[in-house]
């Protein structure tokens, strides 16, 4: 029998409707944190859903909704039958479908023993009415093995799985006779498991939990990175759980770096260092990265997003005050970090510097750091980086035809890092700490081009991500007590290679410029009568090549920068999408990619030239692709993705592991070590 079998949201609507029928109902526990089967199932047994180091430092949280015309006068926390010490703070909820409710909140909580532990919420009535509810979570224990890692790195391919992996390896490398000709860096890495992905309120999860997972050990809800969920509309209030940086830096003093591709506001670099139930919330997101550096230990912050640290007043700003942050004094005081403020007008960059970081605006300027800097930050673009495609095509001075200049001139910032150069900085920076480090790098727009299916810069943003691996490798080889996790969060897409062109690029190239059609007859059978129906498509569907006529694609590479000098060789590999929305396809590599909307001047010229969405795109070949998802855009999928280790504790990651194993097998290897 199927263990949980009704749904949480049907056991609150049968609650709510006992609450209604009766007026002289007891008070009501709705919801208690860390979130639990026993709590929401009545199920005690394994797995358990929310699990802590000992001394790992979480939020304890309860919501009570009183009977009509009364009010909650108290909460209190057990955990075994023992009163928590913990003050607890009561607060109104905010949200509607609590209110009335009162939340009741101590912060900061640990438990040092393993096992699994009771916890209690009791709460009385101003009636003197009292109701109790029941949860549990566990404190993994850390064994005493041998020797231990004393720096972590991992390297989330932000919405990658197998198929984008074996994609790029062909490209890069090739196959002939039935073999890969070589092999990419991860490849390299000698252990192997699958991750489950599932996030706290969904099988499909987005970044912010996907990557929180590896951060913090714990399960988090959609769109919401460090925190439980909660009932109130505060962005920063939620009940918070210590990540790896912070927990990390207050025991053994080792630093924090992020790597990004992305706008360091974004939700896999965001889980690495900062509390919140938006990830959308930019002032306040950057601002915490220097608010709280003190307690994460960060010292390196590398990518795109230089619109949330200029001031409202200058333009490209994006800082606004509805995504600033101010947190609740009982939460700064018990975790020890600043309350905030609400200050569009805040100069971020300048405090940066006064808080003694050296700034890199752009490559150069990163590549002339000095080698005594102990905290570096770098922001290259207003917002996400661009993509690989587009920065090699500027470094080789090519430019789309017809255009006075290359893609990433468009944008303004014409002299951008590769995440591999950010990589050997970060690296140079963090190594002066002999305490050791933690480093997040992440390719973050394999997901991006993965959304807007644009097959050949997804390719070769995990291309640009695998040298970042080589460099990460390299750094171990000298570094042996170094750990090396190449992961992702997600997959997106639902990508996998369906096979090869029968046809020269230069065919592919003339169907676009006069595209034919031919009708299909699609033959079915409907309650027991053959239905013929013409499907009109165009000829370019006959070129995909599968099975014996996919071949061994072959993609010329530059000896220079390792890089395809073409993604349009002839006889191309043809990727396919099982999670798409409409789009038209060509299979000719795109001059532009899309428009991003997180860049601040997205609207006017050059930027609001290029495709808006899938759609507008391609039109001129004539060939829809009918999407499977009702969004503009291809979405992530629930399917495990790989994870590979080397170094120092790989021995720990085999077989199916859950995404928040990855964070207890990291913290073994560096806590207890192994053989």
């Amino acid at each position: 029998m199927n263990k949980h079998v009704t749904p949480v949201r049907i056991r609150g609507a049968i609650l709510l409707a006992l609450l209604a029928g009766s007026a002289s109902a007891a008070p009501t526990v709705t919801r208690l944190t860390p979130p639990s089967a026993l709590f929401t199932f009545n199920d005690a047994t394994p797995p358990y859903i929310s699990r802590f180091l000992p001394g790992q430092r979480f939020d304890l949280q309860a919501t009570v909704k009183p009977d009509a015309a009364t009010t909650i006068t108290a909460i209190s926390f057990e955990v075994d039958g023992v009163a928590v010490a913990n003050p607890v703070t009561l607060a109104p909820a905010t949200v509607a479908a609590a209110s009335g409710s009162t939340l009741g909140t101590a912060r900061a909580y640990s438990k040092s023993a393993p096992g699994v532990h009771t916890l209690t919420v009791k709460a009385t009535q101003s009636d003197g009415q009292k109701v109790s509810a029941t949860g549990n979570f566990e404190v993994v224990a850390i064994t005493q093995e041998g020797r231990r890692a004393k720096n972590v790195i991992f390297l989330i391919g932000d919405g990658m799985g197998i198929a984008h992996r074996t994609a790029a390896r062909l490209v890069r490398h090739g196959a002939s006779m039935g073999k890969a000709n070589d092999r990419l860096a991860i490849d390299q890495l000698p252990y192997t498991a699958l991750v489950n992905t599932h996030s706290l309120n969904s099988i499909v999860t987005d970044s912010a939990p996907g990557a929180s997972c590896y951060s913090t050990g714990n399960k988090n809800n959609n769109n919401q990175e460090g925190v439980f969920p909660d009932d109130t509309t505060a962005n920063f209030d939620n009940p918070r759980t210590e990540n790896i940086g912070e927990y990390l830096s207050r025991t053994q003093g080792k630093s924090l770096g992020i790597v990004t591709t992305a706008d360091v506001f974004d939700a896999t670099p965001a889980a690495f260092a900062v509390h919140t139930q938006n990830r959308g919330a930019g002032s306040g997101i950057c601002d915490q990265y220097l608010d709280e550096s003190a307690r994460t230990g960060l010292k390196v912050l590398l990518g795109g997003g230089r619109k949330w640290f200029l001031p409202s007043t200058t333009p490209g700003s994006a800082r606004t005050d509805a995504l600033d942050y101010t947190l609740p004094a009982e939460l700064a005081t018990a975790w020890g970090v600043p309350v905030g403020a609400i200050d569009k007008t805040r100069d971020l960059l300048g405090d940066f510097a006064a808080a003694g970081w050296t700034y890199a605006p752009d490559r150069t300027s990163l590549n002339a750091i000095p080698a005594n800097t102990d905290k570096l930050i770098g922001l290259f673009t207003l917002s996400n980086m661009n993509v690989t495609k587009d920065k090699i095509d500027a470094r080789r001075g090519a430019k789309p035809a017809g255009a006075t200049q290359p893609v990433v001139n468009d944008y303004g910032f014409p002299d951008q890092p590769m995440l591999d150069e950010m990589t050997d900085k970060a690296l140079q920076v963090l190594d002066r700490n002999k305490n050791g480090f933690v480093l997040m790098i992440e390719g973050a727009s394999i997901d991006k081009q993965a959304h807007n299916m644009d097959s050949d810069r997804w390719i070769l943003e995990t291309i640009e991500f695998d040298k970042a691996v080589a460099r990460c490798r390299s750094f171990a080889d000298a570094n042996p007590d170094t750990l090396i996790i190449v992961t992702a969060d997600h997959e997106c897409g639902g990508i996998n290679i369906i096979g090869g062109s029968r046809v020269p690029n230069a065919t592919l190239v003339a169907q676009v410029a006069s595209p034919t059609a031919t009708t299909f007859k699609y033959t079915n059978v409907i309650n027991g009568v053959e239905v013929v129906t013409p499907v009109v498509v165009n000829n370019i569907r006959t070129n995909v090549g599968t099975y014996d006529s996919a071949g061994f694609p072959f993609y010329p590479i530059s000896a220079t920068d390792g890089y395809p000098t073409t993604m349009d060789p002839d006889f191309k590999m043809i990727i396919g999408y099982a999670a798409n929305a409409d789009r038209f396809e060509d299979y000719v590599t795109n001059p532009y990619p899309l428009q991003d909307s997180q860049q601040p001047f997205v609207k006017t010229a050059p930027l609001n030239g290029y495709p808006a969405n899938p759609v507008n795109r391609d039109a001129a070949g004539g060939n829809f692709f009918l999407g499977q998802v009702p969004d503009a855009v291809a979405a992530h999928t629930a399917s495990d993705i790989p994870l590979s280790a080397g170094g120092r504790g790989a021995t720990l990651f085999h077989g199916v592991m859950d995404n928040t194993d990855v964070f207890f097998n990291a913290m073994q290897a560096v806590l207890g070590g192994t053989h």
